[in-house]
């Protein structure tokens, strides 16, 4: 009996530390953002909600989209060297009129030197007060998508474009990435406290420190009249508040 009795504390007692040790392991991935809690795995319960959007959504009445509770917009801006989206300052101007905080987004050219990237970004987009930071999109096209370009040679163009950007904003650009993207290029820590942007569809954001989410590809809003019918939806990741002041210049409140 006494045995059966040891037996039975011992198994309580290695029960009772396995649960301790999964409650406390879940508590520091929740601590360190890679869970969320559940009202947080569902876009809808954030507070502050936009837009991206390019030449594909065409002429956009702003004023329609703000009226449906968009915040914010990231805009294309520029890909590559030479390369500007032709409703990019149409976009510009009409999100700022109709209250919605704009932000422009550069699409990342593995072909390109950074340098010159930067030089078409900068001509194209003018410093604006309270506009959210340039957005340097990493993802894939073309052959990339096979076969990406290797670490080494896309941080060769990206870093000197990060640089000119910040120097010439005053802020420290959005990486906006896919996983896949984030893995190859990112996540050595040497970009860390550059502000993240990350796609992800499908589920709530696996990655600890993340500012915007582009949770859907395929939503339908009214207010534009492009080919393109579908555009996505992002959040950011804390309160109004702390979006008013998100990605301001040193000192400016």
């Amino acid at each position: 009996m006494r045995r059966l009795l040891r037996l039975l504390l011992g198994l309580c007692l290695t029960v009772t530390l396995l649960v301790l040790a999964a409650a406390g392991g879940v508590a520091l991935l929740r601590w360190r953002g890679l869970i969320l809690e559940p009202e947080q795995r569902d876009p809808q319960e954030w507070e502050v909600f936009g837009v991206d959007v390019s030449t594909y959504q065409g002429t956009i009445d702003w004023p329609v989209l703000a009226r449906q509770g968009v915040d914010f917009a990231f805009i294309k801006a520029t890909e590559g060297s030479s390369l500007r989206d032709e409703r990019f300052a149409a976009n510009w101007a009409g999100a700022q009129e109709a209250g919605v905080r704009p932000g422009a987004y550069h699409f990342f050219s593995y072909d390109s030197p950074g340098e010159t990237q930067a030089e078409n970004f900068i001509a194209a987009v003018p410093v604006t007060e309270g506009a959210l930071p340039p957005v340097v999109d990493i993802e894939f096209y073309g052959d990339y998508l096979q076969q990406p370009a290797d670490a080494e040679h896309t941080r060769a163009i990206l870093d000197p474009l990060l640089e000119a950007l910040e120097e010439h904003y005053g802020v420290k650009p959005i990486l906006y990435c896919t996983y896949r993207s984030y893995q190859l290029y990112l996540d050595n820590g040497a970009y860390d406290d550059y502000p993240l942007w990350i796609s992800s569809p499908t589920v709530a954001p696996l990655l600890h420190d993340w500012d915007f989410w582009q949770y859907s590809h395929t939503a339908h809003l009214e207010g534009y009249d492009g080919h393109q019918d579908k555009i996505d939806l992002n959040v950011f990741r804390g309160s109004r508040e702390d979006f008013l002041a998100f990605g301001l210049p040193d000192g400016e409140e």
